[in-house]
């Protein structure tokens, strides 16, 4: 008997410091069972709730009371309160990912179809398609992946526009990839799912960074004409040195294509690092044409006859030598 009351002596109980390590975690929430794995009993959470340290503000969710009430907060509750097969999804996804066009501060949540829960107040999607690939974790948070934002991005029928831009901006920061988005799309892919012909168009002009190569690469299928890679490295054969990455790459041809936005590079530093890349790129033997915003879409028909006649010439040129023999 002795032994059991020294052992009863020797329970270390949970203090308030060890769940205000989880609290400033997760922007001054916590939820039940994260206070179940410190031992935290009924007695302890309802005398810190009546004296006014915590407050209850979702299912199974508390607050630090007096916090204020961010955005963030509200995304780390939603997980909370849904549960582990939970993640935020749709808008807040690609605010998190910081997809181009985003509306922000968004909240919104997906869960598997058979644990959705009526109880918690923001928005919350269900899915009956679900893998691992289809998570990651951002500040902390369970957050559906690029490509799958993507996707339910378009199964809730956002804006060809904002697709485009989502898309594209995957592309840029390595997020995703248009052949990650065909395999994903086709693996979940069904009856009732919205938005499968979108993507699937879309994707046909994707593999840019930016709106204006998506607008390129457009008027190059319209038109019939090859389509080019997008977004080529070329790197100094020696130190491995990246020389360049460039827009489009015509391999065939030894044809680079660059389109440049509306403000374009202004300073003499930016105009000597311009200079130096196109020469660089010249001595590869290739040749450099550039299209300014302005050209692509305002003088669409001018681009296409331009493009038309250089592939032309630079086939010619190329198989000339061939003929001749």
């Amino acid at each position: 008997m002795a032994v059991e009351g020294v052992d009863r002596c020797n329970v270390v109980m949970p203090t308030w410091s060890d769940v205000t390590k989880i609290l400033d975690t997760q922007h001054g929430v916590v939820g039940r069972l994260q206070l179940d794995d410190l031992e935290v009993t009924k007695a302890q959470l309802e005398s810190w709730v009546g004296r006014g340290r915590l407050g209850r503000v979702a299912p199974r969710v508390w607050r630090v009371q007096g916090s204020p009430t961010t955005w963030a907060q509200r995304l780390h509750t939603g997980l909370l309160a849904l549960g582990r097969m939970s993640w935020v999804s749709h808008d807040a996804a690609a605010q998190l990912h910081r997809f181009d066009r985003t509306p922000l501060n968004r909240v919104e949540f997906l869960v598997l179809r058979r644990r959705r829960s009526a109880e918690f107040g923001e928005r919350v999607h269900s899915t009956r398609r679900w893998g691992p690939v289809d998570e990651v974790t951002i500040d902390g948070l369970r957050v559906t992946s690029a490509t799958r934002t993507i996707l339910d991005l378009a199964n809730a029928e956002a804006h060809p526009d904002r697709l485009k831009a989502a898309i594209d901006t995957a592309v840029r920061l390595e997020t995703s990839a248009p052949e990650t988005l065909r395999v994903r799309l086709e693996a979940i892919r069904g009856r009732g799912r919205t938005g499968v012909r979108m993507i699937d168009r879309l994707l046909e002009d994707s593999g840019g960074h930016t709106m204006l190569e998506r607008k390129f690469l457009e008027l190059m299928r319209l038109a019939g004409l090859p389509r080019p890679e997008p977004q080529v490295v070329f790197r100094d054969g020696r130190a491995g040195r990246v020389i360049a990455r460039v827009d489009f790459l015509y391999r065939d041809f030894d044809l680079v294509v660059e389109v440049s936005g509306k403000l374009g590079h202004s300073s003499p530093s930016e105009r000597a690092r311009d200079a130096q890349r196109r020469n660089e790129l010249q001595d590869l033997g290739l040749v450099i044409y550039e299209f300014t915003w302005e050209d692509i879409t305002r003088r669409p028909a001018w681009v296409i006859a331009r493009m038309r006649t250089k592939l032309t010439t630079a086939d010619r040129s190329r198989s000339g030598p061939d003929s001749a023999a």
